[in-house]
């Protein structure tokens, strides 16, 4: 097994560009099923959950390319067969998978997927996803680990409310209602960034996609589809993930690539913990920062301060002089990096959904180990400030979303590397 060695106290300077977004690149690829055009998507992430995906359209008939050194991704599934079904062994490891449904659904009328995997942080339940899709006329059952889903004469535009917020599941109705009949209201949706980077592209497609209000979507039925070339977003949460690391250790870290628009929230609580930021419209400049302040900050949907933040926040706040607090809102069971950061001295206690943490503490390095996405970050990050070696196993889950990784941080001097 893989495991990430980082030597603690070595100070941050240099660029970090950003990568594309892992989040806005997944349901791209599932939409792409819809069309028989020549699809060109640029700046993509080559993470394992962007691969994991891209074997899964290959399975199911898929003429899909990836370019790692370009970042591209270039499908053309004319005249193509597919499997209208979506296997445990590839939607295990990804949550995004179940995306695939509401595609496979609206062009061949039937699918079978299996129930998501990825990160052990809640249940995250797909109720909501076929609460849409059997709005828009799909029949559906779950039986032995598989949703088995049919609309035999095709889907048919509704007018859906959610019950509530679901990017997943806002992406999938987006999607399944770009190729029904007639006009989709959705009413409280996810506006994360990533969702509009979605309907962006499927608007280049043919699709016509106006957002009526924040939460608000109305969606025209497309049965034509046009050529496409669409460049991915850039990644918010790599990018939150650096700043906090320049806040952590660095004394003139650059992180480019973004759009500062998009970052706002992250941007005003870092201020208020007195990180020293200099933000331009494409990039910001993290200085040495000499005096955290603590905060109390809740995770929400978007333009809410993220959860997939929520992990490194929590190693910020170690630093910051005073008592800091974390409402998660989002997963019921996101604080499992917090035995590990403690393990390293952080002083944290958890009640519920709720995390206080008491600084500043000097971290001590060990070995630790990665529970899911973000939380292994966290601990790269963690790693970073610690005295000595810190040891941090399970990196694959690492891998699932940061490209890069150890590539971007030794360029900006960090001591990290990879053991087997």
């Amino acid at each position: 097994m893989q495991k990430l060695k980082v030597k603690g106290k070595n100070i941050l300077s240099g660029e970090i560009k950003i990568s594309g977004s892992k989040n806005a690149t997944l349901p791209i690829l599932a939409a792409s099923i819809l069309s028989e055009k020549k699809i060109d998507l640029k700046r993509v992430p080559i993470v394992k959950d962007v691969v994991t995906m891209c074997r899964l359209l290959k399975y199911m008939g898929s003429n899909i390319k990836i370019n790692s050194q370009k970042k591209c991704i270039s499908i053309h599934n004319k005249n193509k067969k597919f499997k209208n079904i979506a296997p445990y062994a590839f939607v295990k490891t990804m949550r995004a998978g179940v995306i695939v449904l509401g595609s496979l659904l609206a062009r061949f009328g039937k699918a079978k997927v299996s129930l998501p995997g990825g990160c052990a942080i809640g249940t995250r339940p797909v109720d909501i996803h076929l609460f849409g899709l059997k709005k828009l006329g799909a029949k559906i059952k779950i039986k032995n680990g598989y949703i088995f889903a049919e609309a035999t004469h095709g889907l048919t535009g509704a007018e859906i409310k959610f019950p509530s917020i679901s990017v997943g599941a806002t992406e999938n109705i987006i999607i399944a209602a770009s190729l029904a009949k007639g006009i989709t209201y959705l009413k409280n949706c996810a506006c994360e960034p990533e969702i509009k980077n979605l309907t962006d592209f499927l608007n280049k497609m043919g699709v016509k996609i106006s957002w009526l209000g924040k939460r608000k979507i109305k969606i025209v039925g497309c049965k034509k589809f046009k050529q496409v070339n669409h460049e991915i977003m850039f990644d918010r949460i790599e990018a939150g993930t650096f700043i906090i690391a320049g806040a952590l250790i660095g004394k003139k870290l650059k992180i480019s690539g973004i759009q500062k628009n998009f970052l706002n929230t992250e941007i005003k609580i870092l201020k208020k913990m007195g990180v020293n930021m200099k933000i331009n419209k494409d990039h910001i400049n993290v200085l040495y920062s000499s005096k955290i302040k603590p905060v109390k900050i809740k995770t929400e949907p978007y333009p809410g301060f993220p959860t997939d933040l929520q992990a490194q926040m929590m190693v910020l706040m170690t630093k910051a002089r005073g008592k800091s607090q974390i409402k998660e809102n989002i997963f019921e069971n996101r604080f499992m990096h917090v035995p590990e950061l403690r393990r390293m001295g952080a002083k944290i206690n958890t009640s519920g959904n709720l995390s206080y943490i008491n600084g500043p503490q000097n971290l001590n390095g060990a070995e630790v180990m990665a529970t899911d996405l973000r939380a292994s970050v966290s601990l790269v990050l963690a790693g970073l400030i610690a005295n000595n070696e810190t040891v941090i196993n399970r990196v694959y889950h690492l891998d699932r979303g940061y490209e890069d990784l150890e590539k971007k941080l030794k360029h900006c001097r960090a001591k990290i590397s990879r053991i087997f």
